[in-house]
């Protein structure tokens, strides 16, 4: 008998898998892109433009002050009403070389000054230049000792003027040349008020280079 193959079709059919949807929604991602932040810098610019205002206007007062300085000693004289044929009694600043020094030395300083003025104004339209800025230190630094000395110079004469020296046999002229003395003591008061102005002037140029 021959044999009967008999052959079986798989009854399994393959069963397509099906994706579970969730019936609610996922809620949208929302990127949000890095945004610079602003960074907030000093305003050394300011800064720098306020101190060149400030050294600008201390300027003006030191020219003012010097070639206040300078007329007033420059001008000064006077003489006395009785004089003789021989002697007559007249101070003038010529007759002492430190108030001709005191002049020279306090004139300078105004013609510096002025000469000095593009360069500070240049130091307020560009804050951060630093050639105008250290040329001005160095000069007003020059000035400091220049009208100093003149100063302290005069002031001791002037003192003498007043005060006299009895060690010396020097004695005090104030009392006739009263004029005379008055105005070279507020000649000397104007220089050393320039002096300091120049002080500050350096201490600012300096502020304006620390700041650089």
């Amino acid at each position: 008998m021959g044999s009967i193959h008999s052959t079986k079709k798989s009854s399994q059919t393959p069963i397509p898998m099906t994706e579970l949807t969730s019936s609610k929604t996922a809620p949208p991602l929302v990127v949000v892109a890095p945004t610079k932040k602003a960074v907030q810098r000093p305003p050394v610019a300011r800064w720098k433009r306020g101190l060149g205002i400030f050294d600008f206007i201390l300027r003006i007062c030191a020219i003012a002050a010097a070639l206040a300085a300078a007329t007033a000693m420059g001008t000064t004289n006077q003489q006395l009403p009785f004089f003789t044929q021989f002697f007559q009694f007249k101070a003038d600043y010529n007759d002492l070389p430190a108030f001709t020094f005191f002049v020279i030395a306090n004139a300078t300083a105004g013609a510096y000054l002025v000469l000095s003025l593009p360069f500070s104004i240049v130091c307020i339209i560009r804050p951060h230049i630093v050639g105008a800025r250290f040329m001005l230190i160095v000069f007003d630094t020059i000035a400091v000792p220049l009208i100093t000395s003149a100063a302290s110079a005069t002031a001791s004469i002037i003192y003498l003027a007043h005060n006299g020296n009895s060690n010396a046999n020097w004695a005090a002229i104030c009392q006739q040349f009263d004029d005379f003395c008055q105005r070279v003591s507020g000649a000397v008061v104007a220089s050393f008020i320039t002096a300091v102005i120049f002080m500050v002037l350096v201490v600012v140029s300096a502020v304006a280079l620390r700041r650089s």
